[in-house]
């Protein structure tokens, strides 16, 4: 354990009720005690946990509180279960698609979101633009999603691309990946704000837990309408 003293927190334990689904901590610029206060109050309210930003060497020190805990490590997440929950049924479904493997850690992110949202999830992988014949052949798995959510780096021109094949939103999610002019991402976040493919909205640079919440909300409300889970889980 570090020898840091936590920082201030207030949790928001009415979250659930309000918005669907508990509170969600980002871990960036949190040191591993304050991680650990939170995460105790969270499980005592019989909360499932989703942390994310989470790096290795904190990821280890909490392992060593929470054996339980899962860390995925290309998605910087840390996920704990509460004592008192079961598995959930599944509601709704959404794919998760990336251009390329260099985009894997935001959709890896999305992926572990939708997963603690109780959302079925498909990932395909790697259909970028520079090979298009690659998305076409894969197309038939996006067929009956709520949404999809589509991770890019580059130009970002995927979004567009997927846009033109669906009947469900799809959700842009820019990532910094890209040479110079790529800018950190802003090309390709500019490039999926000017989407001329209608049902394409975009959400922030290397943004997977947005991403993967906006999708996730979408296709439980979907779910729930096709009966497959009631609103109150």
């Amino acid at each position: 354990m570090s020898e840091s003293l936590p920082e201030p927190f207030t949790l928001d334990m009415d979250r659930a009720r309000r918005c669907g689904f508990p509170e969600v901590v980002f871990g960036e610029g949190k040191c591993v005690d304050t991680l650990t206060a939170i995460f105790k109050q969270l499980l005592d309210n019989g909360t499932e946990i989703l942390a994310t930003r989470i790096a290795r060497e904190k990821s280890d020190e909490l392992i060593r509180v929470f054996p339980s805990g899962k860390y995925n490590e290309r998605a910087r997440t840390f996920r704990l279960a509460s004592g008192s929950s079961s598995a959930a049924t599944k509601c709704g479904r959404v794919a998760v698609v990336t251009a390329g493997t260099s985009d894997l850690p935001v959709a890896e992110e999305a992926f572990e979101t939708l997963d603690w949202m109780s959302v079925a999830v498909t990932m395909i992988h790697d259909v970028g633009v520079a090979g298009p014949h690659r998305l076409p052949e894969r197309v038939d798995q996006l067929r009956g999603c709520d949404a999809v959510v589509v991770v890019a780096g580059m130009e970002g021109a995927l979004p567009s691309v997927v846009g033109g094949y669906v009947d469900c939103p799809v959700i842009a999610v820019p990532t910094s990946v890209g040479y110079g002019a790529n800018l950190g991402g802003i090309a390709a976040l500019l490039s999926m704000l000017n989407s001329c493919a209608a049902n394409v909205s975009v959400v922030n640079i290397d943004a997977g837990f947005k991403g993967g919440y906006v999708a996730g909300l979408i296709a439980s409300r979907a779910g729930q309408g096709r009966g497959e889970r009631n609103s109150d889980g």
